[in-house]
């Protein structure tokens, strides 16, 4: 079991949003409108769940500066989260 992460663990787990998102940036560089559009989830919702995601270095955004079309990611902690929730 993963110990390392475990609160990031109970984070994501404690969430369907968290979860959805992670689960769709799996091995993929989504905006996120693709993200609300696959998830049923408005844009604003995505956009507030990946903002937590990224305070806390589970997902990363690769070009900040951007207002419009901001690609995320999963980074190295939250590929190694997904993968002990098993989503």
């Amino acid at each position: 079991m993963e110990t390392e992460h475990i609160d990031e663990i109970g984070f994501v787990k404690i969430s369907e949003q968290r979860q959805k998102i992670m689960k769709e940036l799996k091995n993929k560089l989504k905006i996120p409108t693709e993200i609300a559009k696959s998830t049923n989830m408005s844009v604003s919702e995505v956009s507030r769940s990946l903002r937590t995601l990224k305070d806390r270095k589970i997902v990363v955004c690769l070009n900040e500066d951007k207002r419009v079309g901001r690609v995320y990611t999963l980074t190295d902690k939250g590929k190694k989260i997904l993968k002990t929730i098993d989503l």
